[in-house]
């Protein structure tokens, strides 16, 4: 089957304005085209190879002909002849589905062990973001030349959640080569019996020790049963076994995790074994907020034997306790990718102030403060008040000139990812758009492509790729475009009515949704605000909204009714704590009133250990969003710190906590 490439139609299209049109009226007038496309969009997800092939033809010349080309070769890429293949990669030169193709076809390769075949192929390969493709490479390129790839390799498995062919071929090979030792192995599998990833450590084992990989399925059913049938363990793999079994037991109970290593097992470990176990227990306590967990970390004899997730973990436990000679140690132990990322850099240099007043000391500290230091996010803007400066706007980089506008108007992959989003197909598109502006060229597209990019989106209102595509910048920062205030009117309106900072709405509203007006999460959360039924409902009833239905969520003005109202009523019950009501708005309101038991902890401190990743995160950026908006909103200067405040136990004489809320 031969294949059109549909570029100069696409230009046409621009050039004749016929583009701009289309994409705003198609919803209005659809042509026959449109349909086809979302008819093989149907028969791709139930993979009907008979229909995808009849309805092709019907797409020739439209804009999306590539995308539904790409369907119809999918899911024939398995018995499609080398020819074939290489036909439609010819044909689409250059296009996002070029290379998507290619990146299926290469995994194909890789399963297969077609490695003459696969080499020849990965150079053309320029996404070069599907991990499982580059450990297929990584292992061509042991094979074939020798070359030393056991720590990138490494580091590409220690970072999967589960088992691919890929990355176990590669780390087997090199395990064969004596490039991938035991310990590399075991540790491993530590890492994913800590996430509770059986499936994962057995794999570990049985490149290491098949003969004991079953028994890593009865370490995670009953780790306690597991070890007090064992009262020694002699051999290496023996004594690894007991530390999983030890990190098993200390997900649920570390405490009990910790007294079974003194009592029985710590004489029987090496020292390596001993410090990471303790480490282990000593973030799962940390997770649990225990305020043990610093002693658990202590034990631990050498920093060097942790990774870098164990090594947060024991700077989080230590801010809790304010000991920062902990923070100071377990950040140098780091590796330098992540002692570079911006929160270790901020609490490494508040470590290096609060332990005493030499010069050497503080010129460090100010010299990471320097390095991070701007409104960008929550760590920077952090950096910049303690350097002692205020968040402003930052001065708007140069008007984009018509050129750049037209450059990136009459770019394909951007056009067809406008396209596909605006025909409904917005995972589609989004990829698209992503290759294009992130992954077609090494490092991506350069900062003023980004911005025309980015001002096409906000012209087309496809906020969440206009809001992206600005954040890639590294040089130019432009606030209007990457913090837009779509409906001002309905939000600073509803936010004035019931006295809630409107910068705060906006600062949830673009995490939440990136103002996508009928996102839906995972969940069923839906809307701008991301409002759940059940409490979009509830809400509806508290505030007195007559007459609503489920179906009003997405309207734009009932979700932000609704979103608003809830999280005045959040924020009222977390006592004004935006930290606390921000928390509450992700994961309810339940968790964060245990989470905020224990000592009275600056709000970056009690953020920063939050036990889930997603509202840790969550709570940073809506509070750097929300201090950027309030500079953008009243071009006054801002301090991220005065909304922080502290976290604390809730204060006996303030009204009681507002149980019905959901």
């Amino acid at each position: 089957m031969k294949f059109t490439p549909i570029l100069t139609l696409v230009c046409a299209w621009t050039m004749t304005g016929l583009w701009n049109a289309h994409a705003h009226a198609h919803t209005q007038t659809p042509n026959r085209g449109d349909d086809v496309i979302l008819e093989m969009h149907q028969a791709f997800r139930k993979g009907d190879k008979n229909r995808l092939s009849a309805l092709l033809p019907q797409t020739r010349g439209h804009v999306l002909e590539p995308l539904a080309a790409y369907w119809e070769m999918r899911t024939r890429l398995d018995t499609a002849p080398d020819a074939e293949i290489r036909g439609f990669l010819n044909a689409y030169a250059g296009s996002y589905y070029e290379d998507r193709l290619r990146n299926d076809w290469l995994l194909q390769l890789g399963k297969r062990r077609q490695w003459a075949t696969f080499t020849a192929e990965y150079p053309r390969f320029r996404m070069r973001d599907d991990r499982e493709v580059r450990c297929y490479a990584l292992a061509t390129e042991a094979m074939n030349s020798k070359a030393d790839v056991a720590e990138e390799a490494k580091r590409l498995w220690y970072s999967l959640r589960e088992v691919d062919d890929g990355c176990t071929y590669v780390i087997d090979h090199l395990h064969s080569g004596k490039q991938i030792h035991g310990l590399d192995l075991w540790r491993k599998a530590r890492i994913a019996m800590d996430a509770n990833r059986p499936r994962a450590a057995q794999a570990a084992v049985d490149i290491e020790a098949p003969r004991l990989s079953e028994q890593v399925a009865l370490i995670h059913a009953d780790p306690v049963k597991y070890l007090y049938k064992r009262i020694v363990a002699v051999t290496i793999s023996r004594k690894e076994l007991a530390v999983l079994a030890l990190i098993r037991i200390a997900a649920k109970n570390p405490d009990e995790a910790a007294d079974l290593l003194s009592r029985r097992w710590a004489l029987q470990l090496s020292a390596e074994e001993r410090n990471w176990t303790w480490a282990v227990i000593g973030k799962q306590a940390t997770q649990k907020l225990q305020d043990n967990a610093s002693t658990y970390f202590s034990k631990v004899q050498k920093d060097s034997d942790l990774n870098d997730d164990l090594l947060i973990w024991k700077v989080r436990a230590a801010l809790r306790q304010s000991q920062w000679q902990q923070v100071l140690s377990a950040t140098g132990a780091m590796s330098a990718a992540t002692r570079q990322d911006p929160a270790w850099s901020y609490w490494r240099a508040r470590a290096l102030l609060a332990m005493g007043p030499h010069d050497a000391q503080r010129h460090e500290a100010q010299s990471l403060l320097t390095q991070i230091a701007s409104v960008r996010g929550f760590y920077e803007q952090l950096a910049l008040e303690e350097l002692g400066q205020a968040i402003t706007v930052p001065e708007r980089p140069a008007p984009l000139t018509p050129q750049e506008k037209t450059a990136a108007l009459q770019h394909p992959g951007l056009q067809r990812a406008l396209y596909a989003i605006a025909l409904g197909l917005r995972s589609e598109g989004n990829r698209e758009w992503n290759y294009s502006t992130n992954l077609h060229t090494p490092g991506g597209m350069p900062d003023r492509e980004l911005l025309a990019a980015a001002d096409l989106a906000c012209q087309r209102q496809v906020w969440d790729r206009c809001i992206n595509t600005s954040e890639r910048t590294k040089e130019v920062l432009d606030h209007e475009q990457r913090f837009p205030m779509p409906l001002r009117e309905i939000v600073v309106r509803r936010a004035h009515d019931i006295r809630l900072d409107p910068a705060y709405v906006y600062g949830l509203i673009r995490q939440e949704s990136r103002f996508v007006t009928d996102a839906r999460s995972h969940v069923g959360a839906s809307g701008l605000m991301q409002v759940m039924p059940a409490t979009a409902k509830w809400t509806a009833q508290k505030i007195g909204l007559s007459g609503f239905t489920p179906q009003q969520i997405n309207d734009r003005e009932v979700n932000v009714t609704i979103g608003t109202a809830y999280l005045k009523l959040v924020l009222d019950d977390f006592e004004g704590s935006m930290p606390m009501a921000t928390a509450a708005y992700n994961a309810g309101p339940s968790r964060p009133r245990s989470w905020r038991n224990g000592p009275v902890l600056e709000a970056a401190i009690w953020a920063e250990t939050i036990p889930f990743q997603e509202t840790r995160d969550y709570v940073k950026k809506v509070l750097a969003n929300t201090t950027n908006y309030a500079a953008l909103l009243t071009r006054q200067p801002q301090s991220i710190k005065a909304r922080l405040g502290t976290v604390g136990p809730r204060q006996s004489n303030i009204a009681e906590v507002n149980k019905d809320l959901p």
